[in-house]
């Protein structure tokens, strides 16, 4: 197998494209890949700081790495989401990634804001995926607003984004196909610009960008995705890309070529002001500040009913009856009638 570009001996074989490519000529072609999509969808400008989203994982790592490489300005930002190990494992990626590479980053603990994604689906029962994506669109949102970043990249890929479309079409979600493109214009003064710049790249090609430039992420994935219905929607669409080279990038350029413009009058109306803290929101108190408020009240609840528990344990406890003491005298007399 040769290398489409320059002949020599390939190592990566893209079906959809129908090309084959050896390392040297991959990594610059998936580079060009981005950022036509870039420039095509006016995500951003050289001119911009891009807040890039950073998990720990490939795609945010290959994702921050072509910008670097593109001579994008960027700054990377890692919410560390208290998914037990998991997240800890993340979080050591994520820093070594900028560190060796003298990258600015910024971390978020959403342990220390008390709204850790275990805590969150603990006390509240809701499933873990949908506390994690609340959390994670309101912390992009607030701190890209209050560090003054025009623009948030994430690393959602080809993959993602051809099963959340299966997904919005199955049940005809009007509103969420009428957003769903590789640019979200702001709707709200304190919201900012969202960009995927990985749509068009599989999950595929971000591994072996990865592998090729020696990128060490975590390879594990989040233990909460384990049954998630995208995951299904997933291994459908990896069964007709078998049989089918091509289908899922021509299902989503498709859709964003010729149905999204008529559906964009669908999306939903823009939000308020949340009560709480001021955040954009569609309801009076945002699903954050509720989810906060609902965790805080558990969390108080737990704590009082254990400390009834431990009181209501302690009085429950025997009262211990003291022995009478035995005199050396009557010792004595014990053992002369022991000895009569």
């Amino acid at each position: 197998m040769k290398c489409s570009r320059c002949g020599g001996r390939a190592e990566i074989k893209l079906r959809q494209h129908n090309a084959s490519f050896c390392r040297d000529c991959f990594v610059p072609f998936l580079q060009r890949q981005v950022e036509r999509s870039i420039e095509k969808h006016d995500m951003f400008t050289r001119d911009e700081e891009v807040l890039v989203a950073v998990s720990g994982g490939k795609d945010s790592f290959a994702l921050w790495d072509i910008l670097i490489s593109l001579g994008y300005k960027t700054t990377g930002l890692h919410l560390s989401l208290g998914i037990g190990g998991y997240s800890d494992r993340s979080t050591e990626k994520a820093v070594a990634f900028a560190e060796t590479r003298g990258l600015r980053m910024i971390t978020l603990s959403l342990r220390d804001e008390g709204l850790a994604v275990d805590d969150a689906t603990e006390f509240t029962k809701r499933p873990a995926c949908s506390a994690c994506g609340t959390l994670k669109r309101y912390y992009f949102d607030k701190l890209a607003y209050e560090r003054g970043f025009p623009v948030v990249a994430t690393g959602h890929n080809l993959d993602d984004e051809a099963a959340r479309l299966l997904g919005n079409v199955l049940h005809w979600q009007m509103e969420y196909l009428g957003r769903q493109h590789p640019v979200l214009q702001p709707s709200h003064e304190k919201f900012v610009r969202k960009v995927k710049p990985l749509f068009r790249c599989g999950e595929y090609e971000s591994a072996a960008y990865c592998f090729f430039r020696k990128i060490d992420y975590i390879i594990e994935e989040c233990p909460n995705s384990v049954g998630a219905t995208q995951l299904h929607h997933k291994k459908v669409l990896n069964q007709i890309e078998a049989v089918s080279p091509g289908s899922k990038l021509a299902f989503v350029q498709e859709f964003l070529d010729k149905a999204q413009p008529l559906l964009r009058d669908k999306a939903i109306e823009p939000p308020g002001t949340c009560a709480s803290c001021g955040m954009p929101s569609h309801a009076e108190v945002c699903a954050r500040c509720r989810l906060l408020r609902e965790v805080e009240s558990k969390r108080l609840a737990r704590a009082d009913r254990l400390r009834l528990q431990a009181i209501a344990a302690a009085e429950l406890e025997p009262v211990g009856v003291a022995e009478p003491a035995i005199s050396a005298a009557s010792t004595s007399d014990q053992r002369d009638v022991d000895h009569t």
